[in-house]
């Protein structure tokens, strides 16, 4: 009897403790649950709202860590009203992170097929492993972001001769960049941006194709609004019913309203057509097992994609992206 009444005892004072544990683990899943729905309602509203949230859509689909560690707590914490939260915004996660644009192929017949090369080299240190790969992989088109002087001295020395037409603005730090090309250019105004964005109209087999090299600003705290209007600018050049190439680093994902814009006027992410929708381009030190697809090739439905490879490179905070395009005459 006397035992009986001793364990009653006990199981009554762990109780409390009990309880306060189960009220911890809602309180902690409650947090996270706040946090991660701040971010996909941002996603649900297609807005890119205001720091830190566009700065974390860029990692979506990282979001799936703290909305399940949420729901477990909510599970350990015997919340119920918690757990129909986490599996709705797991629910919400999941639908996101599939691909965002068209895929549809272009019709009409082939007339030329080419290779597409895009790399940020962070102020111009990565220009040294970049031309090994520009000499391996021989494109045809190659877009260089943060290309300031000494780069662009680099790649006329060494290229000179195998890609005889460039378009650029000679600039330092990360306001340069560059365009190289085997064939022949006709330089345009390009976009304006704080960072160089230089344009031109390339002639590819006798098919004239508009040229875009894309280096919006980044959205730094404080800069959000910056970076949205550079990238509304990318879009409004991107709406031109012309055979485009708008290539580089566009500082955004398929996760950012503004990006979406962009690819809302018919434009195709290349990387996606060839089965590579999110494949990290940045941070490259952590590439390719964390980061995002910051860096891209898109092109307008005249254009097929064959192939994508993301390439490492020293020096540099950026994967370099390789495709293969394949141009379509319509009709």
């Amino acid at each position: 009897m006397d035992t009986a009444a001793a364990e009653w005892t006990t199981e009554r004072e762990g109780e409390p403790v009990r309880r306060a544990g189960r009220r911890f683990a809602a309180w902690c899943a409650g947090l996270l649950l706040a946090a991660v729905s701040v971010v996909v309602g941002c996603r649900v509203a297609d807005s890119d709202g205001f720091t830190p949230v566009p700065q974390v859509l860029a990692f979506l689909p990282w979001l799936l860590a703290p909305a399940g560690l949420a729901l477990l707590l909510a599970l350990l914490g015997r919340w119920r009203l918690g757990m129909i939260w986490a599996l709705v915004v797991l629910g919400l996660l999941a639908w996101f992170i599939e691909p965002y644009g068209k895929t549809d192929e272009p019709g009409g017949t082939p007339v030329a097929e080419f290779r597409v090369l895009t790399s940020n080299v962070e102020f111009g240190r990565g220009t040294g492993s970049l031309v090994p790969e520009i000499r391996r992989h021989r494109p045809d088109l190659v877009f260089v972001e943060e290309c300031e002087y000494t780069c662009q001295a680099r790649l006329k020395q060494d290229f000179g001769t195998d890609y005889p037409y460039r378009q650029a603005v000679a600039a330092g730090g990360s306001h340069g960049s560059i365009i190289l090309s085997r064939f022949p250019l006709r330089g345009t105004a390009g976009v304006t941006g704080t960072m160089g964005m230089p344009g031109a109209v390339a002639e590819v087999r006798g098919h004239a194709v508009r040229l875009q090299l894309a280096h919006p600003m980044p959205p730094l705290p404080g800069q959000v609004d910056l970076w949205r209007r550079e990238l509304g600018r990318l879009r409004d050049a991107a709406a031109a019913r012309t055979p485009m190439i708008l290539a580089g680093d566009f500082n955004a994902s398929q996760d950012h309203a503004a990006f979406r814009r962009i690819l809302d006027t018919g434009l195709r992410d290349a990387a996606r057509l060839t089965g590579h929708p999110r494949t990290p381009s940045w941070p490259a030190r952590t590439a390719p097992t964390f980061g995002t697809q910051i860096d891209h090739v898109l092109v307008s439905r005249d254009f097929s994609a064959t192939s994508a490879h993301f390439l490492d490179l020293t020096d540099t905070d950026h994967r370099a992206l390789l495709v293969d395009l394949t141009l379509h005459r319509r009709g």
